[in-house]
């Protein structure tokens, strides 16, 4: 729909709601599967040549948060993500994932430490430019912030929360 603001949605948890064990990371102490949501998104703007996507944690106890997946240079024409192509056997064609806090160039799910619940958002990036030309496989979040500036022509956020 023409003149839709740009939405973001998923199969495995309501904006707000709980993620579920799926998603949560494998490793720490945690047993979940690791496994990157399916999102799907709508609205998107008149001029969009790319999408990017990342994946941050604002409660982690840091002074700057915690990234847990960054992917970008998707292409126009999609309208959402697999379940699962948090890996780069199932990212889409062209795309490519940046380094997140674990070090890592994939999704890593929640695993935060004991105590209330953390907030996950996704926030996806409608952007006027056709790839983040130079970024690279070690694009960190504050870099890739930095290359979006001025390029973002909509931006839409869901937020998971998990807590244990």
């Amino acid at each position: 729909m023409a003149g839709a603001a740009l939405t973001l949605t998923s199969d495995d948890f309501s904006d707000g709601g709980t993620m579920p064990n799926a998603l949560v990371y494998s490793g720490m102490g945690f047993r979940g599967d690791n496994r990157s949501p399916s999102l799907h998104w709508t609205g998107v703007p008149a001029g969009t040549r790319s999408f990017a996507l990342a994946m941050h944690d604002p409660d982690a106890p840091t002074t700057v948060g915690f990234t847990h997946w960054i992917l970008f240079d998707l292409d126009s024409g999609l309208t959402g993500l697999a379940a699962g192509a948090g890996t780069d056997e199932r990212k889409p064609a062209g795309s490519t994932h940046g380094l997140n806090d674990y070090p890592e160039t994939a999704y890593c799910g929640p695993a935060p430490p004991p105590g209330a619940a953390h907030h996950y958002h996704f926030t996806l990036y409608a952007l006027d430019v056709p790839k983040l030309e130079g970024a690279g496989s070690l694009l960190t979040y504050p870099r890739f912030r930095f290359m979006i500036r001025g390029h973002v022509l909509a931006e839409a956020t869901l937020t998971g929360r998990f807590g244990q």
